[in-house]
């Protein structure tokens, strides 16, 4: 009977969290919701000094209205880490509740490739969008970024885990999202945007360990 109980268990946890190398794949979030994201589980053992974020994603949104990126959420702040598409100013990026703007001058409709760091020594955020580099700016200098993470895909979070809007939500597609702890040097972003190995400690695509919640599906990639 123990060992039934301890194999429902197990079977359970690895249900809620499968893991899959998720090469040449991406996350389609076909319509608007409140019920619809991905949580990822991330490898942390650690408070955040520093971090990389590089992602693709394709979306129609961004000349109708605002959207999230990426939500990291810890149960003392819910905006922890958030990359935030802002209609009619551009991303969005927050640390610890403090949030810094990136323009762009010019909207189009094709799949996007960001990088996102951020350093606690300094507090500099370098933002590259399709390898090239935004002009540096500085938040939350000193800060340290908690490692009870909730990290969801497809809507913000107003709460740990939870409390989503319809409007704040992805329509479209996201893949190759891979976390750092560290930041990655220029040379090393480049070899990111190019498809190169770089393997990633926090938050590996070819080895993701995530949950589905809702209308959600996986389909090949339409970026190269």
């Amino acid at each position: 009977m123990e060992k039934l109980l301890c194999f429902l268990v197990l079977t359970s946890l690895s249900h809620a969290f499968g893991q899959r190398d998720m090469s040449m794949k991406a996350f389609v979030f076909p319509k608007e919701s409140d019920n619809s994201y991905v949580t990822l589980k991330a490898q942390l053992t650690k408070p955040l000094k520093a971090f990389t974020v590089c992602l693709h994603f394709y979306t129609e949104l961004s000349s109708t209205r605002g959207y999230s990126i990426f939500s990291y959420a810890t149960k003392r702040q819910n905006n922890e880490i958030l990359i935030f598409w802002s209609k009619d100013i551009g991303y969005s990026f927050t640390v610890g509740g403090s949030e810094i703007l990136f323009e762009v001058p010019e909207v189009t409709v094709a799949p996007v490739h960001i990088c996102t760091s951020w350093e606690s020594a300094s507090g500099i955020v370098e933002f590259w969008v399709d390898g090239k580099p935004r002009v540096r700016k500085s938040l939350k200098r000193g800060y340290t970024v908690g490692e009870d993470a909730s990290i969801i895909l497809g809507q913000e979070q107003d709460s740990f885990g939870g409390s989503f809007e319809t409007q704040q939500s992805l329509v479209g597609d996201i893949g190759n999202v891979n976390m750092w702890d560290f930041v990655l040097s220029p040379d090393e972003i480049n070899t990111v945007y190019l498809g190169g190995p770089f393997s990633p400690n926090v938050l590996y695509w070819r080895a993701l360990k995530y949950e589905v919640q809702g209308e959600v599906f996986i389909k090949p990639q339409l970026w190269s």
